[in-house]
C-alpha cells in the first residue's frame, strides 16, 4: 500500500492505495479553501496527511492540479482563481517537513494524469492502448496517454496536453464548459445557492432551460474534443470529476458533439479512487 494525497479546489484526501489491486483504504477527506493563505492551505494538507498515520519511510504520491511544476514540487498557480497564494512555494519541502512520520520522498503528478492512469490500469480505459481522460469540475482537466505514458505534445495533443488552453468560438473553452460557465449561462446568482448538480436535477424534472444549458455545454465539449481524438487515434474517452455524477445527461450531449468520432465513451469506473490509484502507481514507479 502506498500513501497518497489528492489536492483539489474544495477538499484534500489522504489514503493508502495499492496500484497492484486498485484497493484504497484508510481514506481521510477534509475540506480545503483554495482561496486561503499558503499557510492555511498547506496546514490543511499536512493535517489531513497526518491523520492517515501512514507507515514511516514511505514515498508519497500527490495528485495536484496545474499550473504546477510537478517535477520540482513548486506551485505555479496564478490568475486561475485557486491556490494563488501558493505561487512559488516549494510544496514538496513543506510536505516533507510537515508530514509525520516524515516521508522518504514526495512525488507529484497532475490530477487529471493521475485520474487517467488509474482508469487505464484498473478502470474504464483498461485494455485501451491510446486513451484520453477528461475531468469536469471547477474547470477542465485532461490527459492523453499511450500505453499508460502521458503525452504532452505530438499529433492530436493540445498545447501542453491541456484541453483548457483550447479556444471555442474565440474564447477559452472553460468560458463555455466549467462550473462557473454553466452557472452563469443558467443565470444562477453569485450567492452559491445553486450548483451544477441542482441544474441537472431540474433538467431531469423536465425544465427546458436547464436541459438546454447542459446540452449546449457538453455538446460543445464533444465538438472541441473530436478532432483531437481522431488525430490522436484514441479508442477510449473516459470522463470523471464532479459533473460525471450527471452522466445520464452528460453522455448524450457529449456523444452528439463527438459525432461519428470512433471512440468508446465511458464514465470513470473507479470514481474518486481513480486519481488515488494513479498517484500510487506513479509514486511506486518513481521510487
Amino acid at each position: 500500500m502506498r500513501p497518497v494525497l489528492e489536492i483539489g479546489g474544495t477538499h484534500v484526501t489522504a489514503a493508502l492505495a495499492d496500484p497492484a489491486t486498485a484497493s484504497v483504504t484508510r481514506r481521510v477527506r477534509r475540506p480545503l479553501d483554495a482561496r486561503g493563505t499558503a499557510e492555511q492551505i498547506l496546514g490543511a494538507v499536512v493535517r489531513c496527511a497526518g491523520e492517515l498515520d501512514a507507515p514511516a519511510g514511505q514515498a508519497w504520491g500527490v495528485a495536484v492540479p496545474g499550473p504546477f511544476d510537478h517535477a520540482e514540487g513548486i506551485a505555479r498557480f496564478r490568475g486561475v482563481g485557486k491556490f494563488d497564494d501558493l505561487y512559488g512555494v516549494d510544496v514538496r519541502a513543506a510536505l516533507l517537513d510537515g508530514i509525520r512520520p516524515r516521508p522518504a520522498q514526495v512525488v507529484f503528478l497532475n490530477d487529471a494524469h493521475a485520474f487517467l492512469l488509474g482508469e487505464w490500469r484498473w478502470g474504464a480505459a483498461r485494455g485501451h492502448h491510446r486513451c484520453v481522460g477528461i475531468t469536469l469540475g471547477t474547470g477542465i482537466g485532461s490527459a492523453f496517454a499511450v500505453g499508460g505514458d502521458v503525452r504532452h505534445d505530438g499529433p492530436g495533443v493540445p498545447p501542453q496536453g491541456r484541453v483548457d488552453l483550447v479556444t471555442a468560438g474565440g474564447r477559452p473553452l472553460e468560458d463555455s464548459v466549467s462550473r462557473r460557465a454553466i452557472l452563469a449561462r443558467y443565470g444562477a446568482g453569485a450567492d452559491g445557492a445553486l450548483d451544477v448538480s441542482d441544474i441537472a436535477d431540474r433538467a431531469r424534472a423536465g425544465e427546458r432551460r436547464a436541459r438546454d444549458v447542459l446540452d449546449g455545454a457538453f455538446a460543445m465539449l464533444g465538438a472541441v474534443l473530436a478532432p483531437f481524438l481522431r488525430q490522436f487515434d484514441a479508442t477510449s474517452l473516459v470522463v470523471g470529476g464532479a459533473m460525471a455524477a450527471s452522466w445520464d445527461l452528460l453522455r448524450p450531449a457529449l456523444r452528439a458533439g463527438l459525432g461519428d468520432t470512433p471512440v468508446t465513451l465511458r464514465v470513470a469506473a473507479l470514481g474518486q479512487d481513480a486519481a488515488l490509484v494513479g498517484a500510487a502507481a506513479h509514486a511506486s514507479a518513481a521510487h
